[in-house]
Formats: structure tokens, sequence, C-alpha cells
């Protein structure tokens, strides 16, 4: 992520948003890290407009990660970079911090020695073939559970460590913890913790902010609108071919299941950025989701918790807008909100890539109050099981909240489903493909725990033919005026009315 926020944003704010187009591009052979000074905003629309990998700006120094020919192609054009280091350094993660071996180790002990709250599981394996491990800690962990489920995912990048190490802490804070702190064991017991320490075990281990095919792991996931405009609910199974193989396995696994709220962690910065980081705006403009206020709320939650990312002098309060910041294509964190409607943020742990190992136990300091936070925020707002009415059987639902364009699903195994949503009144329209929608009105929702408002949805299809059609509205129509009293026409719960019959109209047409 770059710097400069502050001075930045008042460059014509085109200049930043080719920054990244290119960046998904793979990147192979010895990587310099050149820093290269911009002396007017045209440096600045060179280097974008080439598609040079700039990874963070810092008042008016930009660092650049370039290939060998790429730095040739520098000089040639007429900048002066200066090479402060390469990538790899060595065929090791940096010295102090865990490799993916010790790491392995690390993980298979917690899930050997508390069976009873946590399991290790592979989500598959790396280019070189390495296991991409994922934790799972939380009461009854083989049981699927009414209970929100949540990730933190670290090391997307290898060059930046920070992360798997404050994951691995983490995580033995949580199996520590639980049956001896109140906070931390009703964490587990409410919720499907998940982490994911190191998401490019390859970079790790090769020293170098790519994969082993040379990929930015964070440039790779779809790019809305040009690659997808569906979500989890109306297309589960999403379109991984031709990405790298780690981006392909996450976008599986988190297409098949149905996480509420994650994190993902990086350093080079030292703020949380909400999304979105790309909205078919220009960088240094805002650009909102629908839940902007719940984000802005979580993204505080977080770095009021981080003594010096709240007391940044860069950015207020340590929390950001992507896309403010500056635009990126490709990002982990807009795809998981997009279409697996899950609300992510990226959390900057360090202005340093990988700090010398000494100063780890400051940065577990400074974030482990911070991550306990961010995980809580997971239970705000409202939540509720959507069952068949007649057979009681879970639904895979749609969850939308009134005025808000955004949708929530359902699990459809349980037919849980947990909208986070700050304080105030709120009216839920609840639909699911062949049934009427349901809408349930004045929700409170209070500082604490969510509330809970399940729901029974009737089918619409009245003459049982197997389909919801305009057949089905002519049954209800001849029961209203009486030419038909063979219907079971109910499907609002009440009276048999014109209500009914909207209702029907409604799930034949797909309005919810």
């Amino acid at each position: 992520m770059p710097y400069g926020y502050a001075k930045w944003l008042v460059l014509p704010v085109f200049l930043l948003t080719a920054m990244e187009t290119q960046a998904g591009i793979a990147r192979t052979g010895p990587i310099s890290i050149l820093e290269i000074r911009l002396t007017d905003t045209q440096t600045l629309l060179c280097l974008a407009g080439a598609g040079y990998d700039v990874a963070r700006i810092q008042g008016d120094v930009a660092t650049v990660f370039a290939t060998q020919e790429e730095f040739m192609r520098l000089r040639a054009e007429g900048f002066a970079p200066i090479e402060v280091g390469r990538e790899p350094l060595a065929p090791k993660a940096p010295r102090g911090y865990h490799t993916y071996a010790t790491l392995t180790t690390a993980l298979q002990g917690h899930a050997a020695a508390y069976p009873a709250i946590c399991r290790l599981y592979s989500l598959g394996k790396s280019v070189e073939n390495r296991e991409l491990w994922a934790v799972l800690i939380t009461r009854n962990p083989d049981i699927e559970e009414d209970e929100p489920e949540f990730k933190y995912v670290a090391t997307i990048h290898g060059n930046e460590p920070v992360g798997m190490e404050n994951c691995v802490r983490f995580i033995d804070l949580l199996l520590t913890g639980y049956g001896n702190d109140e906070r931390i064991t009703n964490l587990i017991e409410t919720t499907a913790i998940w982490v994911v320490p190191l998401m490019n075990p390859d970079g790790l281990e090769r020293g170098t902010r790519y994969n082993a095919q040379g990929y930015d792991l964070n440039r790779n996931f779809p790019e809305f609108p040009g690659e997808f405009t569906t979500n989890v609910f109306d297309a589960p199974l999403p379109d991984t071919a031709g990405r790298p193989v780690e981006v392909a396995r996450m976008m599986e696994w988190t297409a098949g299941r149905r996480f509420v709220s994650s994190a993902n962690f990086h350093t080079g910065a030292l703020v949380v950025n909400y999304p979105y980081d790309d909205d078919g705006k220009p960088s240094g403009q805002n650009s909102p989701t629908p839940d902007d206020a719940l984000f802005r709320n979580i993204s505080l939650r977080y770095s009021i918790e981080n003594g010096p990312m709240w007391n940044s002098s860069q950015f207020k309060n340590g929390i950001v807008n992507g896309a403010v910041w500056y635009v990126i294509s490709g990002g982990m964190q807009d795809w998981n909100y997009r279409y697996a409607s899950c609300n992510e943020v990226t959390i900057e742990l360090s202005n340093t890539f990988a700090p010398a190992s000494s100063t780890l136990p400051v940065l577990w300091d400074n974030n482990r109050e911070a991550m306990l936070a961010y995980l809580e925020a997971v239970h705000i707002g409202v939540r509720g099981i959507v069952t068949d009415r007649d057979t009681g059987e879970p639904l895979h639902a749609r969850v939308r909240v009134r005025d808000n364009s955004h949708l929530v699903y359902t699990d459809p195994a349980l037919g849980d489903y947990h909208r986070m949503l700050l304080p105030g009144k709120y009216d839920l329209i609840v639909s699911a493909p062949g049934y009427v929608p349901v809408g349930i009105a004045d929700i409170n929702v209070g500082e604490g725990p969510a509330v809970r408002a399940d729901v029974a949805l009737a089918g619409a299809d009245i003459n049982h033919d197997g389909g919801v059609n305009a057949a089905d509205v002519q049954k209800m129509v001849n029961f209203l005026i009486g030419a038909d009293t063979n219907c079971f026409c109910d499907v609002d719960g009440g009276e048999v009315s014109a209500t009914d019959l909207q209702g029907i109209i409604n799930a034949v047409l797909g309005r919810f």
C-alpha cells in the first residue's frame, strides 16, 4: 500500500487511477526495490501509465518493485531510480520469523493440543506444493452451528510477514484463553473463527512480494464489473480459470462458506483501509459502499485499540477509504464484499515491510486488543434462521435491509443469517426463489449483541405444478373472487387478502 495520502490527495485524481491496473501481471527473476523521486505530477503519470508496480508513495518518493528489464527501461526513459533493495534476499523467511516449516509445526501442535475447539485444514496447495493452512477455532468444530463465521488472513504478500506472526500469537491467545478468560471463551462459543496465517507460503520462503510465478496475489481477484457482476447467491461457483492457484483456492473456500466479517493483514503503512478500493472512480475520490457507516465504525474499533495507528499524522484516526488513498484493481477486499457479501477491511500493521524480529512483541502488543475488538464486532446487528413454513427445513435465502442495496445470504445448510448493523431501526425483506418474500418492520438494533429475527417463508407454488408462474397468480385471483375454493392460499400468515396476491406476484417477478 502506498504512502503520502495527505500530500498526494491534492494531485489530479486521475494520476493514481492507472497505477495498479497492470500490477496483476507476472514479474519473475530478481526484483529490484527502487525509489524514484517524483519531481512533478508528470513523473507520477509516466510511472502509472507504463504499468510499473508502485507499492507505496511516501512524501515525494515512490517505491517501485521492478524486474531487471523494467529497471533498465526506467533509466532509458529518463528516470533516476535508486535501488534500495532486491528480492529475493535469500531463499528463506526473515530472521526471527516463522518459516513455512516452523509455522506448519506450530499449527499442527495447536490442533493436537486443543482437539475440543481447534481444527487444522488445508485449503489446497501453493504453486510449489506448500499447504495453505487454515485454523478453525470454535466450540464443536465438527458441527455446523447457528453462529457467524469470521476470518483473518495474513501475508498475501510474502515480504510482509508481521501479519503471520500476529496471527500465530492470536491463535495461541484464543486457545490458551478458552475456559480461563470469560471474554475469549464467549467468543469461541459463539463464533466460528478462522485464521489463515500465510496465504503466500512460496513468497515467504522466496523472500519476495509475489508468489512463485511472479504474481501479486492481491491484484488477481476478479474485478468488478469487468470480470463479475454476480454474487455467491446467484453464482455459487466462482470462475477461477487462469488465476494464481493461491487466489483460486481462497475464492473457492470463501464461496463455500458464509463469512460475515474478515480482515487481511499487510505491512508498508499503518492504517485500516476499508472498501471500496475500486468503484470506477479515480484515486482521491471517496468510494463508499452501501455500508460505509458500518465500515468506518468497525475500522475505528480496530484503530482505536492500536495507539500508533490511532494517532497517525497521515490518516485521521488511523482509517481511510481505499479509493481515497489510492485505487487498486483485483484486490481481495472488494471481491469479498461484492461477491461473498463479507465485510472485509485491509489492515496495515507497520510502515516497514519486514521490521526486525525484535519489534514483534511490541507489534503484537499494539494489535492484540484491536484484533479481539474487531472480531467482536461480527456480533452486532440482526440475526436469525430462515425456514420453509410448511416443512421447517432451512432455506438458502436473501436478506436485504430496506434502503440499502447490499444483500446478505443465509447458510443453505442451516438457514442462518447474520447482518451486521449499527444501532437504529431497520426494516428487513427476506426472500428465496419459489417463496413469497416477507418484510419485517421496525427491528430495533441496540448497542449489544445482534437481535433475533427468525423468518418462515411460504411457498409461492400454490397450484403445485412445480413452478412459480402466472398460473399461481391466476389461482390466487380465482380464490379471492370466489371462483376457486380449493386452494390453501394464505402465504403471509394472516387472512387471505390482496396482500397474499401481491406476495405471489412478487415471487413470480423476483421482486424482493
